[in-house]
């Protein structure tokens, strides 16, 4: 299902949904960020998802980044909670979700690189390098707070 991203858009349908989703923020051992490329719009991000019906908000950090880059993690803390409603996402389907979305910080514990039906490319990329990818500034300010190792989680 293709999606679009309205970020302060006048012109952005109203919001018909929201769904609890989590991020995260992972580095490796050289200081590099987990990040894929998506499948539904094209733009790099770092993974994440909706929350499915029985399973916390950590099991959903842990299950979207595997099914998404193929990374075993530990979560180890929150980043922050993003809820602005001038951020809403449009699918094919006709919902259009306002932005709610926690960012965890994540550790990486196993696993291998491998793409999925949601990610067409996964790489460890170094920060000096993001400004090179396009991603979109809700995931850019999470990525950023997340860099920053700030001592209390943002949150709007």
């Amino acid at each position: 299902m293709a999606r679009v991203d309205h970020y302060r858009d006048p012109a952005a349908p109203p919001a018909n949904s929201i769904v609890v989703a989590a991020t995260a923020f992972v580095l490796d051992e050289h200081g590099r960020v987990l990040m894929i490329r998506r499948t539904d719009n094209n733009l790099y991000a770092i993974p994440g998802g909706g929350q499915d019906i029985g399973e916390t908000i950590s099991q959903t950090v842990i299950r979207e980044v595997r099914e998404e880059t193929g990374i075993e993690v530990e979560v180890a803390g929150v980043i922050g909670i993003y809820s602005d409603p001038e951020h809403v996402i449009a699918f094919t389907d006709g919902e259009v979700r306002q932005e709610f979305s926690i960012c965890f910080r994540a550790h990486p514990t196993g696993g291998n690189l491998r793409t999925s039906s949601e990610s067409k490319e996964v790489h460890w990329i170094e920060p000096v390098k993001l400004d090179e990818l396009n991603i979109h500034p809700s995931i850019r300010l999470r990525i950023t707070h997340g860099l920053e190792q700030r001592a209390d989680p943002f949150f709007a």
